[in-house]
């Protein structure tokens, strides 16, 4: 996965929206204003945050040398993955897509229809 195809997986969720209010650097990507993945521009190895449930994220780490607790972001409930081709590209976008849902499913129910 390089940074366009991430970028179209991303914006290619309902609702999705992309930004910078972090700065030129890093790239955000948001669902009703809550941010579910956050991609650094400024690296030579693509590596982006995404949120994950606070037990697999763990699991996740074990499992990977790749994925690493959530660089400037809460490491509970965050993690930083490396894209260096050790993960499987339907483990990263499975990755995002639970970011994506547990941002979702954190917002008031209304605002939750179709979007998941």
């Amino acid at each position: 996965m390089d940074i366009e195809s991430l970028r179209d997986y991303c914006l290619g969720k309902v609702q999705s929206q992309e930004g910078f209010p972090f700065g030129e650097n890093t790239l955000v990507f948001t669902v009703k204003g809550k941010m579910f993945l956050l991609v650094s521009l400024d690296r030579l190895v693509l590596q982006f945050n995404v949120k994950c449930d606070s037990e697999k994220a763990v699991e996740l780490r074990e499992q990977y040398a790749s994925i690493l607790p959530g660089y400037h972001m809460n490491k509970k409930m965050w993690n930083t993955v490396v894209v260096d081709g050790s993960i499987p590209l339907k483990l990263i976008k499975e990755m995002i897509d639970d970011s994506y849902g547990l941002v979702v499913r954190s917002l008031p129910r209304k605002e939750q229809q179709g979007l998941l």
